[in-house]
């Protein structure tokens, strides 16, 4: 196997390359190069341009930090087949940590003029990877939202309820519950609690919505 098609695998196995058909594949992995680095030879520093996405061939890659006490914190180990710096390589913002060959270590890298150039000549290319990185974001949202105390999400979802159907939403606290992932006996308690702070009303099938400016307020966890 070649060290094109190697990468190509690479690539195809994350996510935001994991929809590119084989052709587009190999286009994307004929711009990689290869780079060794000794066991102990740092890849770059926190603050470094994010100016490349790294594939690991062979050989180990440290994702480390410093800590606050001066010790060295070790985030993540990177192995064969693993691909890091794909975020930073399309918007070059600057790396998050320090990345240090643990042994040995070959990388595949791919260039981020380089992957540029190529998005600028293959816009079809270019818009399958908007939607992947919507995907991841619409994710990381989704993950960030669960997190949220149940007021927050509860209020998150009347809002954008009301938003699209008015102050009087037609939907049962069974399905209220659905959306914010929790239990129609806990929706019911905090709908009671706003419903005695003036907040709303509640009617059978239906919430009526009087107070948006504080509902709003509690939305955005004020």
């Amino acid at each position: 196997m070649s060290k094109q098609t190697e990468f190509a695998v690479i690539l195809k196995m994350n996510p935001m390359f994991a929809d590119l058909g084989a052709d587009e594949l190999q286009r994307v992995s004929g711009l990689c190069h290869t780079r060794h680095l000794a066991s102990g030879e740092m890849l770059f520093r926190k603050g470094d341009p994010g100016d490349a996405l790294f594939g690991v061939r062979r050989g180990q890659v440290r994702i480390e930090t410093g800590a606050s006490d001066g010790a060295r914190l070790t985030l993540n180990f990177m192995g064969p087949g693993d691909l890091f710096g794909e975020v930073a390589v399309l918007d070059g913002q600057s790396r998050a940590a320090d990345a240090t060959a643990g042994e040995p270590t070959e990388l595949f890298v791919l260039r981020r003029e380089d992957i540029l150039g190529f998005l600028e000549r293959e816009p079809k290319v270019a818009i399958k990877l908007i939607a992947l990185l919507c995907q991841r974001i619409r994710w990381q949202s989704e993950r960030m939202e669960v997190l949220q105390p149940l007021p927050v999400r509860l209020a998150r979802r009347l809002c954008a309820l009301a938003s699209d159907f008015g102050s009087e939403v037609h939907i049962s606290q069974q399905q209220l519950g659905i959306f914010v992932g929790a239990a129609r006996e806990s929706v019911n308690r905090q709908l009671q609690t706003w419903r005695k702070d003036g907040i709303l009303d509640l009617q059978r099938g239906r919430i009526l919505l009087q107070n948006m400016t504080k509902l709003a307020a509690v939305a955005r966890n004020e």
